[in-house]
């Protein structure tokens, strides 16, 4: 099921899902429960919004084995974990900013997992319980500043960029997916998040060992090998299969 939070014609948002070419209201929310309504608009009417508003977003370094070769990184021990800051989401279609403090802006296309329920020493096994839904993101990164400070957060965090979408998969296996990154329609990155060296249900429960993952809380999974710098007036395009495409122009800021 494709869940989505989007805006009316006359700017009230709203939550549903995708049905055909028609999009049906739920009441309630989708990280607490549904009220699913007669009330539908057409898809084509609607603007789509990035489909979760996380309080905390917790990402997993250098969890493809090539992409930590490409950076001369050892492969973590255990998940390398690094957050970002929650005001950088945005949604398909909205613009990634180029700050004007960086001089190398790369984009790293992540599967992206979002909590369904508060977690919390959550085995491996269990994991699936808590997983509201899957989506393509982008873990855009000012990748000299990145180098530069002892720690990322500085870099990961500027206002656009961790892109969303284009909505939430809810049926899915995580364990073997084709992702891909397209910068101007040329394909950039190639991976399966088969390759992951630990997989999403391995993060989820290795983070909820440390702390606590609320409802709508967002997990990036890390980025396959081969993300590369981007500049104003490029078009970036993330595709996961399975879920879809999300696509975004870089602007100067």
């Amino acid at each position: 099921m494709r869940c989505i939070r989007f805006e009316e014609p006359n700017g009230n948002k709203r939550i549903g899902f995708i049905d055909g070419d028609v999009v049906r209201t739920v009441y309630g929310s989708l990280d607490t429960f549904w009220r699913i309504t007669d009330e539908e608009f057409k898809l084509s009417e609607i603007k789509l919004l990035a489909p979760c508003v996380p309080k905390q977003i917790i990402c997993v370094g250098f969890n493809y084995r090539q992409h930590a070769e490409e950076f001369h990184a050892e492969v973590p021990k255990e998940p390398m974990l690094f957050s970002k800051a929650a005001h950088t989401i945005i949604g398909d279609g909205e613009a990634i900013v180029y700050p004007w403090q960086s001089k190398e802006v790369v984009y790293e296309a992540e599967l992206g997992v979002v909590i369904k329920k508060r977690m919390r020493n959550v085995k491996p096994e269990e994991v699936k319980d808590y997983i509201l839904g899957y989506t393509c993101a982008n873990d855009v990164t000012a990748r000299d500043l990145q180098l530069d400070d002892v720690q990322w957060l500085r870099s990961k965090s500027f206002d656009t960029f961790c892109p969303l979408g284009p909505w939430l998969e809810t049926d899915l296996d995580p364990t073997d997916l084709a992702i891909k990154t397209y910068l101007n329609g040329e394909l950039k990155q190639n991976g399966r998040t088969s390759d992951m060296v630990y997989n999403p249900y391995e993060i989820l429960s290795y983070i909820s060992e440390s702390m606590t993952l609320d409802a709508g809380d967002l997990v990036l999974t890390g980025t396959p090998m081969g993300c590369g710098p981007m500049v104003p007036g490029d078009v970036v395009t993330v595709e996961i299969e399975g879920i879809g495409k999300l696509t975004n122009t870089v602007v100067k800021g």
